[in-house]
């Protein structure tokens, strides 16, 4: 499959990782419908993309809103033969703070119900859909590529929910591939180090420059662009299926 044959539902889209992958599909003549909350820009960025793209609002935590998102993106693309799940939130607190109090529980709950169980309900959703489409020559009905994080293997202090919510997306990669191989769907991981995206604009200079210095080689944060590229190679690679791609500059995290 290549990215400009691509009938695309990239949730997170608005933004970040998934607003690099939105505009690589857009650029490469793909259509592309965004998912993001409707507080996001994604109706600016869908205007922007031209008549390829679409905005969706949908909070990926809502099933109802799931459904409905789905079945729209599905009226408007024709098919869906591609989701990047990107949609994701970082709320980081230690198990015990300073001041002896434990980890807000419902926190905790929010970073697995966005980043892990919103993920897989965007994801069985479309899976159904792609599960009805028409293969092609090798017998290929979709891609999907989960946007994970080296947090996964290598959490800082305060990510306890976040790696939880990440290492859960590595660990269904290859259940996932089994389930879906014999409906001609692949499913692949990718997990970023360190993007230049808002939230890490948003962290101290000091906590940036750190964080860069980590790299082996190049120095510096990595690129939505950079992600989307290899997005675009799990697609148009058929060969790759159930497994993790680190994307870090060969960055290894230390406990902070």
């Amino acid at each position: 499959m290549k990215i400009g044959q691509t009938r695309a539902v990239v949730t997170g889209g608005a933004s970040g990782l998934g607003e690099g992958v939105a505009r690589m599909i857009a650029d490469e003549g793909g259509w592309v419908a965004i998912f993001d909350l409707p507080s996001s820009r994604g109706a600016e960025l869908a205007e922007e993309l031209g008549e390829r793209a679409a905005f969706f609002p949908v909070d990926v935590t809502s099933p109802s809103e799931v459904e409905r998102a789905v079945a729209g993106a599905a009226d408007f693309l024709g098919r869906i033969s591609l989701l990047v799940s990107s949609a994701g939130i970082s709320p980081a607190a230690r198990v015990v703070d300073r001041n002896g109090s434990p980890f807000p529980l419902e926190r905790y709950r929010l970073a697995i119900e966005v980043n892990l169980i919103g993920a897989f309900d965007v994801l069985r959703q479309v899976a159904a859909r792609m599960h009805g489409n028409e293969p092609d020559d090798e017998g290929e009905r979709g891609v999907i590529v989960n946007i994970g994080s080296t947090a996964a293997y290598e959490g800082q202090v305060g990510q306890a929910a976040y790696s939880a919510a990440k290492g859960g997306i590595v660990a269904m990669t290859l259940p996932l591939a089994r389930d879906l191989g014999p409906s001609g769907i692949r499913v692949m991981t990718i997990c970023p180090g360190t993007i230049d995206t808002p939230m890490v604009q948003a962290a101290p200079e000091a906590v940036r420059t750190s964080l860069s210095g980590l790299n082996l080689f190049p120095a510096r944060f990595g690129r939505p662009s950079e992600i989307a590229r290899v997005v675009a190679a799990c697609v148009e690679v058929t060969y790759l299926n159930g497994e993790v791609i680190r994307v870090d500059a060969g960055a290894r995290m230390p406990p902070r």
